[in-house]
């Protein structure tokens, strides 16, 4: 079992004595301090799980002492003992950030009970840190992988925006290009980031759940509400509140979003009383919100409430130069979380992966090389492990006939040169694609790819 560092403060050397007596059996390693000065001298060599102090002792006292010692390790656990109790000093002491205020003649089960709890705390306290430290790293703007000059901008935006709370955004994107990435990303960059990020996907909601989801509900505000329940704004406190698909949030819960966004107050689900906010609204859609204005389907004042700063990601397929980046980037996640030593593309599969339209954007790119590091052989990705939703069909001949441009004339004609044109006008009319234009030709497609430029 663990054995946890405690420091005990007091001047007088008895009660040092017993205490450690008291706690040594309990797995604690003491170390003992006589006043405030010596105490803060040893903090700073040295780490400890908790500091137990006297309040009243010379020079020093036990609250000057906690307020000195944050400055110090502010994360680790206080509690002060004292043999004169008094509401206003445990009061003061909670405030500058003492786990507990016990008073003398203490139970030893009391103490060890509240160590246990406090180191506990501790723990949890550093668990959450560290948890939001890595999404911190995850969520950041540096590991969007594009080279678009167009996402490039969008990102220097998001930064900017990032610095300023109070100010509603909207992302717009298909399926897929990672608007809740973005968002994430913007929360973690904020000053909120110690806070909750809290999203609300509102095309997954039932229309009649989705405002309890929201504003919480009361005990009996509807059949099967037992008992009280907070609503996720109330959950993204000083945080940030994502609402996902926000063009199929229902006309009734707009009304009552607009007020948020107003007012900065709601009110829960059969309750009449007030309630402030102070979260981060961000929006996303891949919905046109204008044309749902147009169609009377969106409210057009929340519209404008929302369209204050608004960022349009760009679908995968008007952002090709980010497929070869982008792919390089998920085979080496995907190598690294199934196991693979070594994995590579062939110049053939990256001309697939170039020539597709990719509907599902980002989304559908990660999947399809997932699929195909699994099925790849010898660590090599080719053609064939390549599964496209529309394989056969995403680029069509723009015309079943075309003019072959031959002069009989020239000294560089013969039977190779109409090959070579044939084979060069249907793959620009394949869009690029050698596997539609083998096909086309009726060729083996392997043969195609060994021909020459």
């Amino acid at each position: 079992m663990k054995r946890y560092k405690i420091l005990v403060v007091d001047d007088d050397i008895s009660f040092r004595l017993l205490i450690g007596k008291q706690l040594k059996k309990y797995y604690l390693d003491i170390s003992y301090s006589e006043n405030g000065k010596n105490a803060l001298e040893i903090l700073q060599k040295e780490p400890f799980d908790l500091v137990i102090s006297d309040q009243m002792m010379p020079e020093m006292d036990g609250i000057e002492l906690l307020k000195e010692a944050k400055k110090i390790c502010p994360d680790t656990p206080f509690i002060i003992l004292t043999a004169f109790g008094d509401i206003k000093n445990a009061v003061t002491a909670i405030k500058l950030g003492a786990y507990d205020y016990l008073e003398k003649p203490y139970r030893v089960e009391d103490l060890v009970a509240t160590i246990s709890r406090a180191i506990e705390h501790k723990q949890l306290t550093m668990e959450n840190k560290n948890l939001k430290a890595q999404l911190q790293n995850i969520y950041n703007f540096q590991n969007f992988v594009t080279k678009s000059p167009a996402m490039i901008k969008i990102l220097r935006l998001a930064e900017k925006v990032a610095k300023n709370p109070e100010t509603t955004i909207l992302i717009l994107g298909e399926s897929g290009t990672g608007k809740e990435m973005l968002a994430r990303a913007i929360h973690y960059a904020g000053d909120g980031m110690a806070n909750n990020f809290v999203a609300v996907n509102c095309a997954a909601i039932p229309p009649a759940l989705l405002e309890s989801e929201l504003f919480g509900h009361v005990k009996g505000a509807f059949t099967g509400a037992y008992k009280d329940r907070e609503g996720k704004i109330a959950l993204a406190k000083g945080g940030t509140l994502l609402l996902d698909e926000i063009g199929d949030m229902p006309l009734e819960t707009q009304a009552k979003l607009l007020r948020v966004l107003q007012e900065k107050v709601y009110e829960k689900l059969g309750s009449d009383k007030q309630m402030g906010t102070d979260c981060r609204i961000i929006a996303s859609t891949h919905r046109d919100l204008a044309k749902l204005v147009e169609k009377g389907l969106f409210r057009d004042d929340l519209y404008h409430r929302l369209n204050v700063f608004p960022l349009h990601i760009l679908p995968l397929r008007e952002r090709k130069e980010d497929i070869p980046v982008l792919t390089n980037h998920f085979l080496e996640q995907l190598r690294i979380a199934l196991g693979k030593q070594h994995i590579e593309i062939s110049k053939e599969a990256m001309d697939m992966l170039l020539s597709y339209d990719w509907p599902g954007n980002v989304r559908e790119l990660r999947n399809c090389l997932e699929r195909a590091i699994i099925v790849a052989d010898n660590g090599l990705i080719n053609e064939d492990n390549i599964i496209l939703a529309q394989k056969d069909n995403s680029r069509k001949v723009s015309s079943d006939t075309f003019n072959l441009p031959l002069d009989l004339s020239s000294p560089d004609f013969s039977l190779q040169h109409v090959i070579d044109e044939v084979f060069s006008l249907i793959l620009q009319k394949c869009g690029g694609n050698k596997t539609l234009a083998s096909k086309l030709l009726k060729i083996d497609r392997k043969a195609f790819y060994r021909r020459k430029k």
